[in-house]
């Protein structure tokens, strides 16, 4: 999952001469976060609604609306913008994003291309949209929670028993986070299934590996074994 198929491409950018109050109001005219900030068409850096707030709370207390209005009309975007920020290229996953923004403590960032231009903007709601995508639950099915042995087969022995039951498999995914040596936490959401078979299903998953938990999104059911 690239970040080229998952940015927002048509974000807008800005001009570091232009005011806070251009700023705003392209935000809330475009519903972003972010804004790139351009001289001479080549980034210098990134302006985001956190900076905006700082610098409202940090300028404009207390103050009458015509001192606030003129503030904001004063205050130039390269004065408060993040400089040298963080970018990415579109070819990183979407994994690779998400670490960067936890490590830098950031929403979003500028997607630059190999020459150097602005081609799009890659932020949590991105991030988020490509999450649920992947897991599948816009499906609306069922998923399951097991601890499998870290071995060759494991997996299978147990998507071999759901689609016994007729169960269309829409993802899988596997995590060492939180698991015992030897095993791995492994999750699998699934749709088609027979909600009066349930119970049998869950007996005979419950043979091949421990269930951690089952959420049926159809039905709101949420159920923990261990």
């Amino acid at each position: 999952m690239l970040v080229k198929y998952w940015m927002k491409k048509d974000s807008p950018c800005i001009d570091g001469s232009a005011s806070m109050q251009d700023a705003m109001d392209l935000m809330k005219q475009k519903g972003v976060q972010t804004l790139p900030v351009l001289k001479n068409g080549k980034l210098v850096g990134v302006l985001t609604d956190r900076d905006v707030k700082r610098a409202s709370a940090s300028d404009a207390t207390a103050l009458e609306i015509r001192e606030l209005l003129y503030l904001l009309s004063s205050i130039k975007v390269a004065d408060i913008m993040t400089k040298n920020p963080v970018t990415v290229p579109p070819n990183y996953s979407l994994e690779e994003v998400a670490s960067l923004m936890l490590k830098n403590n950031i929403s979003g960032a500028p997607v630059v291309n190999d020459q150097g231009e602005v081609v799009g903007v890659i932020g949590q709601k991105e991030v988020f949209k490509a999450l649920i995508s992947v897991t599948g639950l816009e499906k609306r099915g069922v998923q399951f929670a097991f601890q499998v042995e870290d071995r060759p087969g494991s997996i299978k022995e147990v998507t071999d028993v759901i689609r016994g039951y007729g169960g269309r498999l829409v993802s899988i995914l596997t995590s060492y986070e939180r698991a015992p040596a030897g095993y791995r936490n492994l999750y699998v959401r699934a749709f088609q299934i027979d909600r009066d078979r349930m119970r049998d299903l869950v007996r005979d998953l419950r043979e091949k590996a421990p269930v951690l938990y089952m959420v049926d999104h159809r039905e709101d059911l949420r159920e923990e074994y261990v």
